[in-house]
C-alpha cells in the first residue's frame, strides 16, 4: 500500500510538473495566437512579433533564405519595420486550422518609407507548444518589392 502512494505521489508529480502548453494545442488556441500575430504586426509591436515564435522557430519567406531562431526573426522584421513604422495591416480573407496548421489568407497593406502598397500572401503556421515554430510564407517577391517601393515596375510586355 505504501508503494502504491508513493507511485501516486511520483505519478500527480509528474502530471503537475509537464508542460501545460501541449494540452493547450488546440484549433482555438492555435488561432488565438495567430490572430496575435496578426493584430502584432498593425500595432508594429516588433518585439511581440518576434516573442510569438519558439526560440529556434523559423521564418521561412520561400522567395529567400529563411530567418532562424527568435534573436535573427526580431532583427528581420524590425528592420522592415523601420520602413513601415505605422505597422503593416494584415488584411485577413479567411484564416482557418488544416490538419493542425493555421493557414492565413490575406494582402498585406502597408505604407514602406512613404511608399504605400499592398501585396497578397498566404502564410502557413505551424504552432505547437504554444508559439509558432515555423512560418512560411507563399507570395510573389518582384510584385512585393515593386509595391514597397524598392524595385521598378515591371512590363512584361516591354521589348528587351
Amino acid at each position: 500500500m505504501r508503494r502504491m502512494i508513493v507511485l501516486l505521489g511520483i505519478a500527480l508529480t509528474l502530471a503537475a510538473t509537464a508542460p501545460a502548453a501541449r494540452a493547450a494545442d488546440t484549433d482555438a488556441s492555435r488561432m488565438a495566437l495567430a490572430r496575435q500575430m496578426v493584430a502584432a504586426w498593425k500595432a508594429a509591436d516588433w518585439r511581440k512579433v518576434a516573442d510569438l515564435f519558439a526560440d529556434k522557430g523559423v521564418l521561412r519567406s520561400m522567395m529567400i533564405e529563411p530567418v532562424i531562431g527568435r534573436a535573427a526573426i526580431f532583427e528581420r522584421v524590425s528592420a522592415l519595420g523601420k520602413g513601415a513604422p505605422a505597422g503593416v495591416l494584415l488584411d485577413v480573407a479567411h484564416i482557418g486550422v488544416i490538419d493542425g496548421l493555421v493557414f492565413i489568407e490575406r494582402t498585406d497593406r502597408f505604407v514602406y518609407n512613404g511608399h504605400a502598397g499592398s501585396t497578397p500572401v498566404v502564410g502557413v503556421l505551424d504552432i505547437r507548444d504554444g508559439k509558432v515554430q515555423e512560418w512560411r510564407e507563399y507570395y510573389d517577391r518582384a510584385t512585393l518589392l515593386r509595391e514597397m517601393g524598392v524595385a521598378p515596375a515591371v512590363d512584361p510586355g516591354a521589348p528587351k
